[in-house]
């Protein structure tokens, strides 16, 4: 059984690595791939994107998420209808990044069509805030990445990113709710202009933050 320090690393380099999977997975798939049938079966609505949500007060199950967010917001998120879908929880398997395969400490799950990739995951063990500043400020330190100045908040702490490899950004949020650490991030290629990828990475968050939140019509400047 890896060490709870070694899972947090491990599922922390997880979103930085995305970057991999959003362009090396591919769908067998005929169609649109549904949400994965993991946690609860209420899909709410959310709001258009965190500048509308007030985030710093909200609370995270550490729990599945996956199946409360809709299929309208998984293909705003990548542009595209998903061609596959993928989901873990906590004790489980999973491939935490391309390289590594270990038990996930964590419950989280995946949307691709081969070349977008939307992604969302909390941790299954609480978080504390010093522990969230850490986690922050290391993944605002990986290779290609920034912040996001005048970004809208997700939790407190929290920090958004932008990473860019060769011909792929990531763009992600990060941040403690409640005793919660949750990430959401969207990858695609460098083509798609910055601001709309900002702009979609926005809306994806908000609908993962309502789903693991159950926030749905809390508003507020960010």
């Amino acid at each position: 059984m890896p060490s709870r320090s070694r899972v947090l690393l491990a599922s922390a380099a997880a979103t930085a690595a995305v970057v991999a999977v959003g362009i090396g997975v591919t769908g067998s798939d005929e169609g649109s791939a549904p949400p994965p049938d993991r946690g609860p079966a209420a899909v709410a609505e959310p709001p258009a994107g965190l500048a509308e949500m007030e985030t710093r007060g909200l609370a995270a199950l550490r729990a599945p998420f996956c199946a409360g967010i809709a299929r309208e917001s998984v293909e705003d998120a990548l542009g595209a209808e998903a061609t596959r879908a993928e989901a873990y929880e906590n004790g489980e398997t999973a491939a935490l990044t391309p390289q590594v395969t270990d038990v996930a400490h964590e419950h989280g799950c995946l949307w691709t069509d081969g070349r977008t990739t939307a992604r969302g995951w909390v941790f299954a063990p609480p978080v504390t805030p010093g522990r969230a500043r850490g986690l922050a400020d290391s993944a605002a330190a990986g290779r290609g990445c920034s912040r996001v100045p005048d970004a809208a908040a997700l939790g407190e702490p929290g920090v958004a990113l932008v990473c860019e490899r060769g011909g792929v950004r990531e763009a992600s949020y990060r941040g403690l709710l409640g005793d919660a650490w949750l990430v959401c991030s969207t990858t695609a290629p460098r083509a798609l202009e910055r601001p709309e990828h900002l702009d979609r990475t926005s809306r994806w968050c908000a609908a993962v933050v309502t789903a693991a939140t159950g926030a749905t019509g809390t508003t507020g400047t960010g």
